[in-house]
Parts: structure tokens; sequence; C-alpha cells
């Protein structure tokens, strides 16, 4: 996984744990599960990465 990958697949992530808790914080349902949303996409992303690696090798 390059370098690139691996920060925007963080970025992504903080950017859900953020939403997820300003939509607790908040009592917006919504906002909280596109938070949710947001972060496994990052991990799928992430694991998706590794298994091209590991390909790769």
């Amino acid at each position: 996984m390059g370098l690139d990958d691996k920060i925007a697949n963080a970025a992504e992530k903080a950017a859900g744990k953020a939403k997820e808790a300003t939509g607790r914080a908040s009592d917006d349902e919504g906002l909280e599960a596109e938070g949710r949303a947001d972060q496994s996409k990052a991990d799928l992303k992430g694991a998706g990465e590794k298994v091209k690696d590991a390909f790769k090798h």
C-alpha cells in the first residue's frame, strides 16, 4: 500500500469518526450513521490495498 493511500484512508477514517461524534453529540442519527459508513469504507479500502500488496510480493 502506498503512503498516499495510507494517508488518504487514515484521513477518511478520522473524518468518519468526527462525523459520528458530531452526530452523536447533536442527536443526528443520520450524520452518525454516515460517519460509521465513512469509517467502514476507509477500512475496506485499506483491506483491499493489503490484498493487492500481498499479491505483489
